[in-house]
């Protein structure tokens, strides 16, 4: 029996093969998408027992492997179109598909060799299910793929569904879906007693339990792909995957369970096609009647929008970044929203390199729907659980597992979480407690990095250097200015980068820290070097001295009442990194004025501590 690893192993190596013809990770599974359905509902066709043609006679898989030579093509390219013409998932699965794989030859392969030797249905949907997970995880890690951006951590995932704890009667959504791996797994949680089911649980359960929204097309296509594969919905019935923007409205639908990790960056924008034909970004603040809060921050809408659609005594568990525990203005007004409103019992902080995004700072908050009742605020305890001090994982080396969280998850008690205890990485903060700090700041830390006790202990320097390009990378990450930043412990390695993409890119758009030496062994005009970044100009060992000492980034909201200067008094060492005004961010500059409102600075400063 063929094994969910050497399926993956299989069409994995074929995937490097059509790379040579421009066919990227994201194409090529769609590619497998579209064969993997046409087979299997082959297979569902010819079974011996309960045969079921889901697909029309026309457009066959038995019609794809008669064709030979450029006819091959021809015919596959003729039945995407008109699938693409279905109703329910056959119709999302090949909405606005297109053949990639334009040689006839490597396309037969494709089609006979990989796919056609393989009995997809007799093993079970769980086995290629698990292959087809299997192969997005090695897109996702595969630098330049492209697929990162559509894969959340699976020992993640499973940490979270377990404390949530999803039942056979709950109505899971996930509003930003992507390849549905929150739905999957909550779907495997709450099938773990399916023999002990009534017909009815069993039918819900297959139909009626999970459901996801996705914005991309091809995303949504991988999505319902993969929840059939793994036994969810059926093939000729309605898609349990929206293609739609989630924020755009309130549908009026609500969910006993919301399980999401929403795309990062800080901007909601549309795409607007002009005149002649070029895209252009529009960057939008959402506004809708059900939000407390208008703002253009993608992150803080999908908030606002979870806490619309959770039914009353719901369960939410949403993985953000950073900026949403400490940004002001509408971000303050959420927050307290959430603190009074809901029942905001406990927050994962999560360490970084655990995602295929570099640098991104996350945390998982999670919290109930209550009635309302003015007067008296829902949540009494948050209880903060710190993954992030003194952590250390990569997506290769030292990858986060299952078992990194078991702490977390024996320790958030699920079903009594009464009886939970204190103990050196879970702490409890009461509502007042919060609310005191300012703008009701959850970025809480605790913690002491063992480095900074004992000197002896200190990281490697190439751990420190990951670490400040970590904490960078998450910054830029939030801006809507394009910029390149040379950023390594090797002075000649960032002039030499720098060089190449200041010839490409022009001299505005690159930047690089000032080198420790005084001078530059590679000896470049003017006009080749990058401008150097940040107004005190600091040395790659200045800021790993100053990370060492503790510091880290802050993004800080000036305005009317706490301008520039205000914020220079009250942080006189913090190191102004950048900042960002109307929605673009740019590299802190000596020779660049910052204004003294209206204005987000990202600053390198000591660490905000609780208490």
């Amino acid at each position: 029996m063929t094994t969910a690893r050497q399926l993956v192993d299989k069409l994995w190596s074929y995937c490097d093969v059509l790379r040579d013809d421009g066919v990227g990770v994201i194409e090529y599974t769609e590619q497998l998408t579209y064969l993997l359905f046409l087979k299997m509902a082959d297979e569902r066709a010819k079974r011996p027992l309960k045969a079921e043609r889901i697909i029309p006679e026309e457009y066959s898989w038995d019609r794809l492997v008669q064709a030979t030579g450029n006819d091959l093509e021809l015919e596959y390219t003729r039945i995407l179109n008109g699938l693409a013409r279905e109703e329910g998932v056959i119709g999302t699965i090949f909405r606005k598909a297109q053949n990639r794989v334009t040689d006839p030859a490597k396309l037969r392969r494709l089609v006979v060799d990989l796919i056609g030797k393989e009995n997809w249905s007799q093993t079970g949907t769980d086995i290629n299910g698990d292959a087809y997970e299997g192969l997005l995880a090695k897109g996702a890690s595969d630098k330049g793929s492209g697929a990162g951006q559509y894969f959340t951590p699976r020992a993640l995932i499973q940490a979270i569904v377990d404390v949530v704890d999803p039942g056979v009667d709950d109505r899971v959504t996930d509003p930003a879906c992507g390849t549905g791996g929150f739905l999957l797994v909550a779907h495997e949680h709450a099938s773990a007693n399916v023999n002990e089911m009534t017909p009815n649980q069993r039918h819900n359960l297959q139909h009626s339990f999970a459901h996801g929204v996705e914005l991309v097309d091809g995303t949504a296509r991988l999505a319902a792909m993969n929840l059939l594969l793994h036994g969810m919905g059926s093939s000729n019935g309605d898609s349990l995957i929206d293609v739609r923007d989630s924020l755009s409205a309130d549908t009026g639908e609500r969910w006993s369970v919301v399980l999401s990790n929403p795309p990062f960056g800080r901007k909601s924008s549309v795409t607007m096609m002009g005149a002649d034909g070029r895209e252009s970004r529009d960057d939008r603040e959402i506004e809708r009647q059900d939000f407390v809060a208008t703002t253009s921050n993608k992150q803080l809408n999908f908030v606002q929008h979870i806490m619309t659609i959770l039914e009353t005594n719901g369960r939410a568990a949403v993985v953000l970044p950073d900026n949403v525990l400490f940004e002001g203005g509408a971000g303050e007004t959420i927050r307290r929203k959430l603190l009074t409103d809901y029942d905001l019992h406990t927050m994962l902080r999560l360490p970084t390199g655990i995602f295929y995004a570099q640098g991104v700072k996350a945390n998982v908050l999670f919290f109930d729907r209550k009635m309302a009742r003015p007067g008296r605020p829902w949540t009494q305890k948050l209880w903060v659980y710190d993954l992030r001090t003194n952590k250390h994982f990569t997506l290769k080396q030292n990858p986060l597992t299952r078992a990194d969280l078991d702490d977390f998850v024996d320790n958030y008690r699920v079903g009594e979480r009464e009886n939970r205890k204190e103990s050196e990485r879970w702490k409890a903060f009461t509502y007042d407690e919060i609310v005191a700090r300012d703008k009701a700041n959850l970025d809480i830390t605790w913690l002491r990095d063992k480095s900074l006790e004992d000197l002896a202990s200190l990281p490697s320097p190439d751990v420190i250097a990951r670490e400040i390009v970590e904490d960078l990378t998450a910054a830029q990450s939030l801006m809507t200015q394009e910029s390149l930043l040379a950023l390594t412990p090797n002075d000649e390695a960032n002039a030499l980068s720098a060089r190449k993409y200041v010839r490409e890119f022009g001299r505005q758009h690159v930047f690089q820290l000032r080198p420790d030496r005084q001078h530059e062994r590679t000896q470049l005009d003017e006009k080749e070097r990058a401008r150097i970044a940040f107004e005190s100009e600091p040395t790659f060992a200045h800021l790993q001295e100053r990370y060492r000492g503790g510091e880290r980034l802050k993004t800080t909201a000036l305005t009317e009442t706490y301008p520039l200067s205000q914020f220079r008094l009250d942080q006189p060492d913090a190191l102004i990194l950048f900042w960002g005004q109307e929605g673009k961010f740019y590299v802190s500059l000596q020779d660049r004025f910052i204004p003294e409102q209206d204005v987000q600075v990202i600053s390198l400063s000591g660490p905000v501590r609780s208490g």
